[in-house]
């Protein structure tokens, strides 16, 4: 019951982690609010959920469609309890074969998005003195690897990010932030690989270990469920059998 009537807003709702959250903390009766830029996703994703939420179509990567969405929010709201950033993008590539314009993507989705839904939240959580803030990142922001030293370094921002905003938001304002770094997941984020040379070297559809949409879910329904004095800062979850 501690999340009941709680207002969250989830991006990149329509599939994978963030469809996955958003029924964890439906289940558990929060207001939920399922941001995407697929409107026919996110209606389907709501016919899923246990209880009503509202839909918003949301492109993270433009400052209008976020700042459009998120006045739909308050106007139907008038408050943001929780910000779950999942919306996020992976087209791993080597950086011997430029593709430059999928790095300017991964920054402008996975950092700059990040930062468009944090700027827009923290009017309302400063005046309401609580809130909490769940960024998405991955263990590849801790653990680089060759082809993916973009994709690495906007999860290692996003990392960052989190720790200094502790600093400054928990303190005066009572706002929690927690950075959540899943290792391999089951979901479509491979899909946005066009990198040919990487795509023969890596085996994508072999049986390595993954972890599923929802255990990822259940670390951020553990981390907001906490009292209000309680702020998990890091969770970092691999699948038993990787290191």
């Amino acid at each position: 019951m501690q999340l009941q009537d709680k207002v969250a807003v989830v991006t990149g709702a329509s599939s994978g982690i963030g469809k996955a959250i958003a029924k964890a903390l439906s289940a558990e009766g929060c207001k939920l609010v399922l941001a995407s830029r697929s409107m026919e996703k996110l209606s389907q994703v709501q016919e899923e959920l246990k209880n009503p939420a509202m839909v918003v179509r949301m492109d993270v990567s433009n400052s209008e469609s976020v700042s459009g969405a998120f006045k739909d929010i308050w106007d139907e709201f008038g408050r943001v309890d929780i910000l779950v950033n999942s919306a996020g993008v992976m087209p791993l590539s080597y950086m011997k074969n430029r593709h430059v314009e999928e790095w300017l993507q991964t920054i402008e989705v996975n950092v700059k998005g990040t930062l468009r839904c944090i700027n827009e939240v923290l009017p309302a959580m400063k005046t309401q003195k609580n809130g909490h803030i769940v960024n998405i990142a991955s263990v590849d922001g801790k653990e680089l690897y060759e082809g993916g030293a973009v994709y690495g370094a906007s999860k290692a921002a996003v990392i960052a990010l989190s720790r200094a905003m502790r600093m400054e938001l928990s303190p005066e304002f009572n706002i929690r932030v927690t950075a959540i770094e899943p290792g391999t997941v089951a979901t479509n984020l491979r899909e946005d690989i066009t990198d040919k040379e990487l795509l023969d070297d890596k085996d994508y559809s072999g049986d390595e270990p993954k972890l599923q949409p929802k255990h990822i879910a259940d670390a951020v329904f553990y981390a907001v469920s906490q009292p209000d004095e309680v702020n998990v800062n890091e969770l970092l979850i691999k699948p038993t059998g990787k290191s």
